[in-house]
């Protein structure tokens, strides 16, 4: 039998402390993200559909006696009706989107695996399934809604769909202003939808709760 040196038990019991414990998620660990996500897709298109078989572009009815309304608008590119011009402009910018879709889910699925904040998977759940839901508008409603389009589709040549339209307030900002005075203005204009909200919920949740979750990555 040979004998332990000295301090053999010591650096053992420091060893151990030392060593990370890993991380083994389970599959509820992933269950409750994914569900969120597939909720948040299925309302998103379940209103796009409405929307879309329902009404005519530009039509608009009142939700909240003038200060919620659902107006349908469609958005060829970018928020806030921007757009890169060309089909291939159209291409790029579905391609780009894809890409970033693919690196968002990459990077939650590495949260999980991590064992990081729920809160913080949950929130890049919401930003996920938000740009998955504006990127089947562009890859699918060129075909799927081909007989009711107002535009030459085609797989990724769809256009996404928006419809909520909140003017809460509506005036003409003072004549003194700069550049600006007398002219209108509007709060909030731009026409977004659920998928939308959905990446601006999860960008906000991330930014005011969970920045310290993300520095001790």
């Amino acid at each position: 039998m040979t004998e332990e040196t000295p301090g053999t038990i010591e650096e053992t019991i420091l060893t151990e402390e030392v060593v990370p414990q890993i991380h083994k998620p389970s599959q509820i660990d992933y269950f409750g993200p994914i569900t969120l996500i597939i909720l948040v897709l299925l309302l998103d298109q379940l209103l796009k559909h409405w929307v879309k078989t329902t009404m005519f572009l530009g039509e608009e009815r009142t939700l909240f006696d003038g200060w919620g309304k659902i107006h349908f608008v469609e958005n060829n590119g970018i928020a806030f009706g921007g757009h890169l011009p060309g089909a291939l402009g159209k291409l790029a910018l579905t391609s780009f989107r894809i890409l970033a879709a693919a690196g968002i889910f990459w990077y939650l699925m590495k949260l999980i695996q991590k064992g990081i904040s729920k809160g913080l998977v949950y929130s890049g759940a919401l930003v996920f399934a938000g740009a998955t839901g504006n990127i089947i508008d562009s890859i699918f409603y060129g075909v799927w809604y081909k007989n009711i389009n107002n535009y030459d589709g085609g797989y990724f040549f769809g256009q996404v769909v928006d419809m909520l339209y909140f003017p809460i307030l509506r005036g003409h900002f003072p004549s003194w202003v700069p550049m600006i005075g007398t002219h209108p203005y509007e709060f909030f204009r731009p026409v977004f939808n659920l998928a939308d909200s959905s990446i601006t919920c999860g960008i906000l949740l991330i930014i005011l709760f969970f920045r310290k979750s993300l520095k001790d990555l």
